[in-house]
């Protein structure tokens, strides 16, 4: 039963992906052809067995709608920063190679954030250490500490939109954990400032009556 459901889940999806395929190259989806590309597709994926692809269990349409337009907006920004680039004649174009760590290990949403990362122009993945899911991407118009951490932290955002649109399960509750961890820090430092404020207020305060009584002593 096992078998039957990871065949389902993992093994099925690309053999009819490549059935499509040879369909769609033929443009002929009569029964025959399709048989002749099942068949064929059966062939290929037995006898040049490739990494078994792991699939996510969830997907998430607002996550995704959410994810697409950043992405789009991303590179419309993008694009226009690089045609002033273009145009600054005479100015130095600075660049920088920037490791980004991901929180994925799935080879699926690894792939997938290098080419959403790589598709937006002024950035290109040129390396993937796939055994510590890092990727190392060429930056332009990076040249200071602060623009690598920023562009870092935008690529792991990145990640993390397509993760909540369909990544697997843990790595989904893995992002809810880290965005409540992320909301109570943010609380104890709201907190602790706002402490530290009312303390300095209560000083002034102070401050004010010691001030008072000894002018009304003198």
């Amino acid at each position: 039963m096992r078998h039957i459901r990871d065949f389902i889940l993992h093994g099925l999806p690309p053999l009819l992906w490549l059935v499509l395929v040879w369909c769609a190259l033929w443009q002929d989806f009569s029964v025959p052809n399709v048989a002749f590309g099942l068949l064929l597709s059966i062939l290929v994926t037995y006898v040049f067995r490739m990494p078994r692809l792991y699939l996510s269990d969830r997907f998430n349409l607002w996550h995704s709608l959410k994810f697409l337009a950043y992405f789009l907006w991303g590179v419309t920004v993008a694009s226009y920063q690089l045609a002033k680039l273009s145009f600054a004649f005479g100015k130095p174009i600075n660049s920088a190679m920037v490791a980004v760590e991901l929180r994925t290990r799935s080879d699926l949403f690894i792939t997938a954030t290098s080419h959403a990362l790589s598709l937006i122009p002024g950035s290109l993945v040129v390396d993937v250490d796939r055994a510590h899911s890092i990727l190392y991407l060429h930056v332009i118009d990076v040249d200071t500490p602060e623009g690598v951490e920023e562009y870092r932290v935008s690529a792991q955002k990145i990640e993390a939109m397509i993760l909540r649109a369909a990544g697997h399960s843990d790595e989904y509750e893995a992002l809810l954990r880290e965005d409540v961890e992320t909301d109570e820090d943010y609380a104890r430092t709201v907190t602790a400032a706002e402490r530290g404020e009312h303390e300095l207020h209560e000083q002034d305060e102070r401050k004010t009556v010691v001030n008072e009584i000894g002018g009304h002593d003198s």
